[in-house]
């Protein structure tokens, strides 16, 4: 037999009842996903010319349940260097943040007195690093050990990448810029000459002070010093490019304007073998060493000995320059060294591709509609969408690497591609984001510290003629995300 409920406790039970339903009441409702844009951002995107249809947004808090705008969030679009993300994302957690690329040097001869009677063979790995100054440590180190003369060729290996028809001019028509560079096992210094153009207003003339010198490469200075604006500095220097693997010739036919100051200018006009050829004999002569012979590409022999090496920064380090300063070509040799790690060299884009879906897939992340061509986003067909760009960066919070990728990032108004961005606006500094430009697309992607302390993943992503007016909406999107 039940007995009856005592009065004080009914009356325990029955404020208990109320405090649960006034917390119920208090408490905010579940936040609810917005179909429709915030008003600033739809005003921006009207003013942009921008039609929502060809545009693409996606906000979503870390820890919510639902996203805080998710609108044409769905479709497959072309993300521009945001694809980085996925890249790089996916090389901090499969190689790790202390990975590092090695370059090894081997002796294809005896090594007798100093002299190596045979070959010197270079083999790379992919190193996306591999700068000028790090190849010199190269070769400091083979003289270190005693190295003076080499009395066969330099032979390259670069087999840990398959080899690729590529063509420099195929993606926009601009060969001799250095993101158009195609990746390579041995890229040494990205294949680059770095041209400093110094006025010198006593002369009245402009003196073109190449790093590297290469006697492959002729630098023919008609430049006429002025005092007109400085301007669009780069289209007054009318280039004149000719030339190709073996050898080139720029000609710079134009005027540079005194009030611009000295400036400098990249450019990539050589084959992989004769760059890799021409700064050896350089630095080889410079360091004290003798070398007559030609360049090939190979393999070291059975019988060949290794006697120096050098390692890139680790990839936490180099993480940053591809994200920060959306280096294409980094991107690329990471992308390959993914599918060679993964699934065996020599690595190509269908094996990296393959690494990782795999890599996605054991994340619970699925992806139907993500289309990779090189990992860099310089590509027209690259595609994703926003809402899994935007998962993939939540599941990246949640990841050990989540400070690394992060760091990469560039800061709002700070550093990287956002150093000129938002600056004296209250998001400047709060925003870790990943910037995408093409022509017809503009994309951004990461993380906003919100000013109540909230963490909030954002993406947008606008594929249409009218794209290069997109800064503002972005700025605008960013804004509302802060000051929500």
């Amino acid at each position: 037999m039940l007995e009856p409920t005592k009065p004080d406790t009914l009356m325990k039970i029955l404020l208990g009842a109320i405090v649960a339903l006034a917390a119920m009441l208090a408490a905010p409702p579940a936040q609810a996903q917005s179909a429709t844009l915030p008003e600033p951002v739809a005003r921006a995107l009207a003013q942009a010319a921008i039609p929502e249809g060809a545009a693409a947004f996606y906000a979503h808090e870390l820890g919510a349940e639902r996203p805080l705008i998710s609108v044409g969030a769905e479709r497959a679009l072309n993300p521009a260097s945001g694809i980085k993300l996925l890249t790089t994302y996916a090389g901090l957690e499969l190689l790790g943040p202390a990975y590092t690329w090695v370059t090894e040097a081997y002796a294809g001869g005896a090594l007798s007195q100093g002299v190596l009677a045979g070959d010197l063979v270079i083999k790379g790995y992919g190193d996306p690093k591999l700068t000028l100054e790090n190849f010199w440590l190269l070769l400091r180190s083979l003289r270190g050990r005693g190295v003076r003369e080499i009395r066969g060729d330099l032979v390259l290996d670069r087999g840990y990448f398959a080899a690729e028809d590529f063509d420099p001019s195929r993606f926009d028509d601009h060969p001799t810029r250095p993101y158009n560079t195609g990746p390579d096992a041995l890229l040494v210094n990205f294949k680059a000459v770095r041209l400093q153009f110094i006025p010198e207003p006593e002369a009245r003339a402009v003196r073109i002070v190449a790093e590297p010198q290469l006697p492959q490469v002729q630098i023919v200075n008609n430049l006429v010093l002025d005092n007109a604006p400085c301007g669009e500095w780069v289209g007054r220097l009318k280039l004149d490019a000719q030339g190709g693997a073996a050898a080139a010739r720029l000609a710079f036919n134009g005027s540079f304007a005194a009030g611009c100051g000295e400036r400098v200018r990249n450019y990539s006009v050589l084959g992989h073998g004769q760059y890799v050829l021409g700064l050896f004999r350089e630095l080889w002569r410079e360091l004290g060493g003798t070398f007559n012979g030609g360049v090939r590409d190979g393999a070291a022999g059975a019988d060949a000995r290794l006697i120096a090496s050098v390692q890139s920064p680790t990839f936490a380090e180099i993480a940053r320059d591809i994200n920060k300063f959306s280096n294409n070509v980094m991107a690329r040799q990471l992308f390959l060294t993914l599918g060679g790690v993964g699934a065996g060299a020599p690595a190509t884009t269908d094996k990296a591709d393959r690494v990782i879906r795999q890599w996605l897939a054991s994340k619970g992340l699925s992806f139907p509609e993500l289309v990779l061509e090189n990992g860099s986003g310089l590509s027209r067909i690259e595609r994703i969408s926003a809402k899994n760009l935007g998962q993939l960066l939540l599941a990246a919070f949640r990841s050990p690497v989540m400070p690394e990728l992060i760091a990469s990032l560039p800061l709002a108004a700070v550093d990287g591609t956002m150093k000129k961005r938002l600056s004296g606006a209250e998001v400047a500094g709060q925003a870790h984001l990943k910037t995408g430009s093409l022509s017809g697309v503009r994309s951004i992607a990461g993380y906003v510290l919100d000013a109540q302390g909230r963490r909030v993943v954002v993406v947008m992503i606008v594929n249409h003629a009218n794209a290069s007016n997109a800064q503002a909406v972005q700025d605008a999107l960013l804004k509302w995300i802060y000051n929500r």
